[in-house]
């Protein structure tokens, strides 16, 4: 099939972005397909270099047109940006050479909305949501977004699209009060391209768990009676976990809060030890490194996802898992979809973390083999895009 495919890479020229979204053009590469990938965000980039918005996009297309280059799309994709006061721009394929592709591609698989549709778009005759942010996507539905208009709404953009995948495998579910309006979302998980994530080898006996998040992304939604929030609200649950398991080092990569700033003294002070966030996600390559010389993930979830019972699992858990690192996550009900207990450890509160740590200290080995094999059953690209593709144009 001819798939164009969404993405915010040069958007956001950060390695674990990247990884969430090449592995799509990838895996469909892989597959068979003929690709386009396409970023149409109308939002000017992020320089990370200055962590700001940047009004010069040329090292962000040059960013994208390297991993482009290195995955075989070296001239089949394109970067579209409004200039303010009017006006576009285009980088990599042409005005018409995209609008082109768009009227004759079989599916637009638009990953985490990443593009809001408009009438270019509307020549691709099967397009496809993928909602990587279940509970908030839904929110924003049932909240209507006051002070915003279509076409730039969730519901509109929702609404141009003729099926809709969900990270929420368990939206609908009879224990998952998330809204879920008038769509049926349809479960789907990240894919990840497991030749591009080998085993690494052991780490040494006294490597750190590490993750890598956002401290808050943005801020918390109320909705029924119920408050839908972000990392922050949740870190709290496991902020004694590195003095209830002082054998143990504890290393998270953590980029600051969108509304409420990092405590890194408080962190200290209960033993938590900062990586270096930026350097990690500096580099695709670096981040594999910081990921491989992890004993293991333990992370939280956005409390959102907690409180929604969503089942939404991490693009980046999944990488940790296709690199033979043990996971001990929070769970937000990921574990009624997925199997758990062995390589995959979800918890509820402080109890369970620490439980979950020990039993992966006490054989790491069986944990390691565990995680792989999940990965390799749950995560896999070629299953997880067949399934998707399958399922969207039946």
């Amino acid at each position: 099939m001819r798939i164009v495919v969404t993405g915010l890479i040069a958007q956001y020229p950060l390695a674990g972005v990247t990884w969430d979204y090449v592995q799509y053009p990838m895996g469909l590469l892989a597959l068979g397909h003929e690709v386009t990938y396409l970023e149409d965000s109308r939002c000017w980039p992020y320089d990370p270099a200055t962590d700001a918005v940047t009004r010069d996009p040329e090292p962000n297309v040059r960013y994208l047109a390297a991993v482009m280059a290195r995955i075989g799309l070296a001239h089949d994709w394109c970067y579209r940006i409004d200039l303010e006061g009017g006006g576009e721009r285009y980088y990599g394929l042409s005005e018409a050479e995209l609008r082109a592709r768009l009227a004759a591609c079989d599916v637009f698989l638009n990953v985490s909305g990443a593009c809001f549709v408009e009438d270019r778009h509307l020549a691709a005759r099967l397009r496809v949501y993928i909602d990587s942010d279940p509970v908030f996507t839904q929110l924003l539905v049932a909240t209507g977004e006051p002070g915003k208009a279509a076409p730039w709404t969730m519901r509109a953009n929702l609404d141009a699209h003729q099926v809709h995948f969900s990270f929420g495998e368990r939206l609908g579910a009879p224990d998952c009060p998330v809204p879920t309006g008038p769509y049926r979302w349809r479960p789907t998980r990240q894919p990840i391209v497991l030749d591009a994530w080998p085993v690494a080898p052991p780490p040494p006996a006294d490597a750190p768990w590490t993750t890598v998040m956002n401290w808050s992304s943005y801020g918390t939604v109320e909705y029924a009676g119920r408050r839908y929030g972000q990392k922050d609200v949740s870190f709290e649950r496991i902020l004694d976990l590195p003095r209830r398991c002082p054998e143990e080092r504890f290393e998270p990569a953590i980029a600051g809060g969108w509304q409420t700033r990092r405590p890194d003294a408080r962190l200290a002070a209960h033993g938590w030890r900062l990586a270096d966030a930026r350097a990690v996600s500096s580099d695709t390559g670096r981040y594999q490194a910081f990921i491989a010389a992890s004993k293991g993930e333990v992370s939280i979830a956005k409390a959102g996802y907690v409180e929604g019972r969503s089942g939404w699992f991490s693009c980046r858990s999944a990488c940790y898992l296709a690199s033979g690192r043990p996971c001990v996550l929070e769970d937000t009900g990921f574990s009624e979809v997925l199997p758990t207990g062995v390589g995959l450890l979800p918890f509820s509160d402080l109890e369970g973390a620490v439980e979950g740590v020990r039993a992966v200290a006490r054989d790491w080995p069986r944990h390691a083999r565990a995680a792989r094999r999940l990965a390799e059953a749950e995560f896999d690209a070629r299953l997880v895009l067949a399934r998707l593709l399958a399922e969207a144009t039946a």
